[in-house]
């Protein structure tokens, strides 16, 4: 990962960056629901989150854990939080140590509260009462600032003196306690400024969401509240989702208001883990719609960054599960450059059960809601894949999110593609020449051009197969891969390495980070096939008609990935139409020839290399 200070100090966009605080859960159900919370959050491409330590340092491994986690498989700066309660300066020591060896390299440093049942805040025993220097440069170090002072300071003056000892000791920037009066920031930031504290600072911001907690929460911490924010509550205080809107507009109000007067570079949320009202709050001000053009690639990054590496192209295949790929190319120590080159070497890692982790982080009954308490025909099956498509059931076992921004024009489509059998699992429309700053399509940041070729890929029965290869020998435009469980393979005899997704940017070179890969189709193949019996079939008892189908499905169906190289004039999504037809004619002609008495059927043959003629 790299120093937030560098980014805060690169930002030069006219639009305000935003980063997100987060605190460690209580319970392991709670843990794996707040990631899912910050996969949907991070996804509009903050500057950074951060994750709190807990009092005493009792979320310790859970904050590490946490950190490394979100730059692993979100793939995104993450700065944690450090105390100095309870902590000894050997102890601080091994955990940098060991936040070092986890690829963390930004780091929040707190006096922190005082310990449970003490009165005031007293240096540990062997622990520190200042800063210490440990590593050189390489960590970036924020510390915390307070607008209406701290709580344990005699005045506002004495509080700048502690900050720019801070600042001088070798801190980065300062993030600020949350506050309800912009005046208060104001005057806070213009005190540092004449205090010589030059460094960035970042205003702490805590939309409102209920008048309760509100109130608890401001006179736990003592923050001054503007009179006409409580006269603006008070008609509506038992009404939360009237003061949560009112918060919303309250909290982009403030931000504009110091954007205007201190010339802020960006805003940090205190989220409470919530979601709303902070992404409502974005919303409003444009923030969450201009993410595209945050993004560096069409993918999300990951820990490749975490030892300097650079990852630069990835297969299509684990677009929708990319928690799996980052684990079966954890132990890779270089990732191809620009080009998908030799993937064999080093090798995608083995499957294990590791891959096979609850797709979504909830109970049995959970998912028997979603994918069927007992599906027993196709039909139902094809239903499931329908209705995922629609936004009706939030995940599959292939699919970790909702669907793609990118494909829900194709919406309806899909849904009536699912619905006759064919199950798709991925796919993306044809772009040709978007603006790399597209709200859906854009990537690589401002001023360049991206393209991609439209793709599909799913499901279908061996007797839709044989239609689908009836069909696209009519399409010269597309090109097809095919394999079953018992890697048997139908293919339009085009295996080579093509790239599906590319961008145009001034003074570089072009990018292609999206491809496709026969040897990878292969290697996926293994994965998608025992997602049918380990995380779906495995729902059910072994014995019943529900178990017995799925293992159908997984023992005879095909899994089928579609190119269309015309992404000027793409006919990709309007095949289906053609292709059910063909399997309806068929379907009429044997049973033609079965009632007149003739034994045969339509074969299509193939040669020994797997290519249908």
């Amino acid at each position: 990962m790299v120093k937030i200070i560098d980014k805060i100090l690169k930002h030069n966009s006219a639009e305000p960056f935003f980063s997100f605080e987060f605190f460690p859960p209580k319970t392991e159900a709670g843990v794996e629901n707040l990631y899912l919370r910050m996969d949907r959050m991070t996804s509009i491409q903050p500057l950074f989150i951060d994750i709190t330590w807990g009092a005493g340092g009792c979320t310790k491994d859970l904050t590490m854990a946490i950190c490394e986690y979100t730059q692993t498989y979100f793939g995104v700066d993450t700065l944690m939080h450090l105390t100095c309660t309870n902590l000894t300066i050997e102890e601080i020591k091994k955990i940098l140590n060991s936040a070092k060896e986890m690829g963390i390299q930004n780091i929040l440093a707190l006096r922190g509260d005082p310990p449970k049942g003490a009165i005031s805040w007293e240096p540990t025993p062997g622990g520190c009462n200042s800063a210490i220097k440990e590593h050189g440069n390489y960590f970036c170090i924020a510390v915390a600032g307070f607008p209406e002072g701290h709580p344990n300071s005699r005045d506002k003056t004495n509080d700048l003196v502690y900050l720019k000892e801070k600042i001088d000791a070798g801190a980065d920037f300062v993030l600020t306690q949350f506050f309800y009066d912009p005046e208060v920031f104001v005057d806070f930031h213009e005190r540092c400024r004449a205090h010589g504290i030059l460094c960035p600072i970042i205003p702490g911001m805590m939309p409102i969401q209920s008048y309760t907690s509100f109130k608890k929460m401001t006179t736990f911490c003592r923050t001054k509240v503007p009179e006409h924010i409580w006269q603006a509550l008070a008609p509506m205080k038992d009404n939360d989702e009237e003061v949560k809107e009112f918060g919303v507009q309250l909290c982009k109000k403030m931000c504009l208001q110091l954007t205007e007067r201190c010339d802020v570079k960006g805003y940090h949320f205190y989220t409470l883990n919530l979601e709303k009202s902070v992404m409502n709050v974005l919303t409003s001000m444009g923030v969450k719609e201009s993410a595209a053009s945050r993004r560096a690639f069409p993918w999300r990054g990951s820990r490749a960054n975490l030892k300097g590496m650079s990852e630069e192209v990835r297969p299509i295949n684990w677009a929708n599960r990319p928690k799996s790929y980052i684990k079966r190319t954890i132990t890779w120590d270089e990732f191809p450059n620009g080009r998908w080159g030799d993937n064999r070497s080093p090798a995608f890692g083995d499957l294990s059960d590791s891959h096979f982790f609850r797709t979504v982080e909830g109970s049995k009954e959970d998912l028997l809601t979603m994918w069927g308490e007992a599906p027993i025909t196709h039909s139902d099956i094809y239903e499931v894949f329908a209705q995922y498509v629609e936004g009706k059931i939030p995940i599959l076992p292939w699919c970790e999110s909702a669907l793609a921004q990118e494909t829900v024009p194709l919406t309806r489509k899909l849904a009536a593609v699912n619905r006759a059998g064919f199950l798709s699992i991925n796919s993306q429309p044809a772009v040709n020449g978007a603006k790399s700053t597209h709200p859906m399509y854009g990537w690589g940041g401002e001023g360049g051009r991206v393209y991609q070729k439209a793709y599909i890929e799913f499901f279908a029965s061996p007797e839709l197969m044989k239609a689908i290869v009836q069909v696209l020998h009519r399409h010269p435009n597309l090109n097809f891969n095919a394999i079953n469980s018992e890697k048997v393979e139908i293919s339009s005899g085009h295996k080579s390495v093509t790239a599906l997704t590319w961008g145009v940017f001034p003074n570089r070179e072009i990018l292609q980070p999206t491809v496709f890969d026969h040897d990878s189709f292969v290697v996926w193949s293994e994965e998608v096939f025992q997602l049918w019996t380990k995380s779906w079939a495995a729902l059910y008892d072994d014995e019943t008609e529900s178990a017995a189908l799925l293992y159908e499905i997984h023992d005879t169906y095909y899994l089928v990935a579609i190119i269309d190289n015309d992404y000027v004039d793409c006919t990709l999504f309007d095949i289906f139409d053609e292709i059910i037809a063909e399997d309806l004619n068929s379907k009429k002609e044997t049973e033609a020839l079965v009632s007149s008495g003739i034994a045969g059927s339509i074969i299509s043959s193939k040669s020994n290399d797997g290519t249908w003629f």
